[in-house]
């Protein structure tokens, strides 16, 4: 086969600084900060209940305080949030979502198995009326889909990013008209029907007051990054957008994470060390949600024929829960210290090191299921049986002069 054209040569890919497709070893290449993730997260942890302490800084925290919203907090919530959703390739989204099936299985499990099965869970370890809080704050986080952190799992366990993408954005969208009902219907509806009470008491909850949650810890980062994205695309090109600007936004998100968890952890410091074993028990229901969600979304994205970069993709987006977005609503509607907003601390420190876990087990279920299958990082073309081409996930915009490669797993 002669050499490719300048125009043949065209692939739907923009390589990554971290993840080079092209070169086996150096597919798991991390940034100082991303490669110690677990460790950072950790620390944040252990600083921000040291900082918690302290009572100058706790008088500090709530003057920054506007109502129930914290404004640092607010802040490093909104910019965690916008880099995942400024990479997203909007013009793409109907191509993404060619294989209706696997769309419908997608829906399913974010929107019906996961938030009732986590409800289910909250209700089984915490239905005592001391800890309704727990309760309902673990159900805040069932409803609240992934959107920020999944897409480094699906990175590392080497899965779809822009099907992770577009699944963010698609969860997105949904979650800006679904939350509010979901939250009125898991801290309302369905206590008073089962328990014979509301799930939460001490605050009467209206889908108006999580509205305007969702509106700005969501809505915000969902319009900055669709109008980022349209404007320097058109006035600086699409290559570059991807190639430079992307990569360059990308670690604001992980900043943002550790600054925002530095603040929680010294907001709730008291709270965590005076109820340590709750903490810890809280930890049981979590890991089991992460864990039946991700291998029974693996199982059935197998049974569907999904190759394995979207099995695993699908996995990790169901598995995963938006906990910026919970603990916002959370904080804005229960206040800062309340036991909603604890619980949404306590699960964003259970599922960093379970889904770093979870990464391991994805590289299994490769070996175990998808031995000897030749795959590319799947798109829309390499699923439809076009060779030589191929979109990456990492932006998908035509770069000149870059050849495609093939992976074999």
């Amino acid at each position: 086969m002669s050499g490719p054209s300048s125009q043949e040569s065209k692939i739907y890919a923009v390589e990554s600084p971290q993840f080079n497709h092209s070169h086996p070893e150096e597919e798991k290449k991390l940034s100082f900060l991303d490669k110690f993730l677990s460790g950072w997260i950790i620390l944040a942890a252990g600083v921000g209940l040291a900082l918690g302490q302290a009572p100058a800084i706790i008088k500090a925290i709530k003057a920054s305080s506007v109502g129930t919203t914290n404004i640092p907090i607010a802040i490093g919530l909104i910019l965690m949030i916008f880099p995942p959703l400024a990479k997203v390739r909007w013009n793409k989204m109907r191509d993404v979502f060619a294989d209706t099936h696997l769309v419908l299985l997608t829906l399913f499990l974010n929107w019906v198995v996961g938030p009732f099965l986590m409800y289910f869970l909250a209700v089984a370890f915490f239905h005592e009326g001391r800890y309704a809080s727990f309760m309902s704050g673990l159900s805040l986080v069932g409803c609240a889909r992934c959107i920020a952190m999944v897409i480094v799992w699906v990175e590392l366990a080497r899965g779809d990013r822009e099907y992770c993408a577009a699944i963010v954005a698609l969860n997105s969208i949904i979650t800006i008209f679904l939350y509010s009902p979901y939250a009125v219907l898991f801290l309302i509806t369905l206590p008073t029907a089962m328990l014979g009470s509301a799930g939460t008491s001490a605050v009467e909850v209206t889908m108006g007051d999580i509205a305007i949650s969702v509106g700005i810890y969501l809505g915000i980062p969902l319009a900055a990054g669709v109008l980022c994205w349209l404007l320097l695309t058109k006035l600086k090109g699409k290559e570059w957008y991807y190639t430079s600007f992307a990569p360059r936004i990308g670690p604001l998100t992980l900043a943002a994470l550790l600054f925002t968890i530095v603040v929680l952890f010294a907001t709730q410091s008291k709270s965590i060390l005076s109820q340590i074993g709750r903490v810890l028990y809280a930890a049981v229901p979590l890991a089991i949600y992460f864990l039946s969600m991700f291998i029974g979304s693996f199982y059935l994205s197998f049974l569907a024929n999904a190759t394995y970069a979207q099995a695993t993709t699908l996995a990790f987006t169901a598995a995963s829960n938006n906990f910026e977005l919970a603990l916002a609503v959370a904080v804005g509607t229960f206040g800062l210290n309340s036991g909603e907003a604890l619980m949404s601390v306590v699960g964003a420190l259970i599922e960093i090191p379970t889904m770093l876990s979870l990464v391991k087990m994805a590289e299994y279920f490769k070996r175990a299921w998808y031995q000897g299958q030749e795959t590319t990082v799947p798109s829309k073309l390499s699923r439809n049986g076009v060779k030589g081409t191929e979109e990456s996930v990492q932006g998908g915009e035509p770069v000149e002069g870059i050849k495609s490669v093939e992976m074999h797993v």
